[in-house]
């Protein structure tokens, strides 16, 4: 059944392993229902045709082959046009204006569901929905428009949250979290309580980390229970029903046991797929510090990149930016922390160490190595293996 594999001939095993592809391969074939199912919608009414349609079958019966009509339109659906309705679609689900889902920060273009969502008085069914549609993307081998943050990858794969994973979509927070971890709470004279203010839609909401959270204060002794707290709260804050219910609706399609051996960079590729990444454009909007254009290591780096297959390069832009996929307007328009920020390649540390990324900043520390193959083993060991705390 063809329908379901079209995903992997792009996705080869230097991104993701053969064994887990083949795996999940199996699983949706084996799980595959004969015949079709019928989608019929305009595209003016795009969203709510797709929404109803989708919303009343069992969510098995999703497993069926698609056949997309759009109506006027004559033409049989091969497959180009059930991926040309999984692209509009989900530029529309996930269009922020729908205030179902937002920028991560005025900064980052990745997604994550929206706290002040109620607006909508459906927004739950529409979550339910979004939900199923997603994991049909994934189960028919299909690619959405926009892609989500790491954080809410991880969510979908039920694994566990880090302090790390604020980074990305509120660099403040977690900076100021790291100030916490890195300093004595005591000496400072610091006034913290596991409780905290928060504003959603110009409405201050107060919220205790835990039990009369308002009258414990943060200590030395007990503030990596308050980072731990925190970190929870931050990553799941008005958005406990919206992501239960996408959930819910996701893995009604897909189980969550079906995606058990995939990471969230994985997941992201399978969703979101590769963009062929623009070697030319990429090194003409990069900046360097204390090196300059023509210091060696700069040459064996992009040596590295051009001599590279584009998986390989995917993974490294996943690596030093939090995401494979390259705004519409080139490497011009990445964004940072603080608005547009070009990639850069700073010269740090010891020959010794490994590449370090800061991915709020596009920023790659590239150690002054001593030789091109050096070079190639250090980048290498780093995109494939470093992640966590220690990784900013």
């Amino acid at each position: 059944m063809k329908f379901v594999c079209k995903i992997f001939s792009v996705l080869r095993k230097k991104i993701i392993p053969r064994w887990k592809l083949s795996q999940f391969r199996y699983l949706c074939q084996s799980n595959a229902l004969p015949s079709h199912i019928k989608i019929t919608m305009t595209r003016q009414t795009l969203f709510e045709d797709s929404y109803h349609q989708i919303m009343r079958l069992p969510a098995y019966e999703l497993r069926r082959r698609l056949y997309i009509i759009f109506r006027g339109e004559e033409g049989l659906d091969y497959g180009g046009v059930s991926r040309e309705w999984f692209f509009l679609l989900s530029h529309e689900v996930l269009n922020p204006m729908y205030c179902l889902f937002e920028y991560a920060n005025k900064n980052n273009y990745s997604l994550q569901i929206n706290p002040a969502s109620y607006v909508n008085p459906d927004h739950l069914q529409y979550f339910k929905f979004i939900g199923r549609f997603i994991a049909m993307a994934l189960y028919h081998g299909r690619f959405i428009y926009s892609g989500f943050t790491m954080p809410f990858y991880k969510r979908m794969l039920n694994k566990k949250l880090t302090t790390k994973d604020i980074e990305s979509i509120d660099p403040e927070f977690y900076n100021s979290l790291v100030w916490v971890r890195d300093n004595n709470i005591d000496e400072c004279g610091l006034e913290l309580w596991f409780s905290v203010d928060f504003e959603v839609l110009g409405q201050i909401i107060h919220h205790e980390l835990k039990e009369n959270g308002d009258k414990e204060r943060v200590t030395e002794e007990n503030k990596e229970e308050y980072l731990t707290l925190m970190t929870e709260w931050r990553m799941t804050r008005g958005i406990e029903q919206q992501t239960k219910t996408f959930l819910d609706g996701f893995n009604e399609v897909v189980p969550l046991e079906w995606l058990k051996y995939f990471d969230e960079r994985e997941l992201e590729l399978m969703l979101c797929g590769m963009q062929e990444i623009d070697v030319d454009d990429w090194q003409r909007n990069t900046i360097y510090r204390h090196y300059n254009r023509n210091s060696k290591q700069v040459l064996w780096f992009w040596q590295f990149v051009r001599e590279t297959d584009n998986e390989k390069r995917a993974r490294l832009l996943q690596f030093v930016t939090g995401t494979c996929r390259v705004p519409v307007g080139g490497f011009a328009e990445l964004m940072g922390s603080n608005g547009p920020q070009r990639f850069c390649i700073e010269k740090v540390g010891k020959e010794t160490w490994l590449p370090r990324s800061h991915t709020c900043f596009n920023r790659l520390d590239l150690p002054p190595y001593k030789s091109y193959d050096q070079l190639v083993e250090k980048l290498n060991y780093a995109i494939e293996e470093t992640e966590g705390f220690g990784q900013e």
